[in-house]
């Protein structure tokens, strides 16, 4: 675990951080959904204020869109490199 921390905060690594940050706010919304599920089961009710709700679910499309659109223009740009190449010769 230690070593993960070290690759993640490192410059040269092949760690996705916005898909880690994006992963994590997922998860914490699962525990959410889960405990409000077994809350709701016993009769009470669990309050989540909607601007907590809202600003995971902003985390979430975020990073998760920032990492999308990421990986799709470096395949992009890649393809642009190649084919550069090829007319250099």
């Amino acid at each position: 675990m230690k070593q993960f921390f070290k690759n993640l905060f490192d410059d040269n690594n092949t760690i996705n951080e916005k898909a880690v940050v994006g992963f994590i706010a997922f998860f914490m919304l699962v525990i959410a959904l889960i405990v409000d599920l077994v809350t709701g089961y016993m009769g009470n009710p669990l309050i989540i204020n909607e601007f907590i709700f809202d600003g995971f679910m902003v985390i979430i499309l975020g990073s998760f869109g920032i990492a999308s659109v990421d990986k799709f223009m470096n395949k992009k740009g890649s393809k642009t490199e190649e084919k550069s190449d090829e007319e250099l010769g």
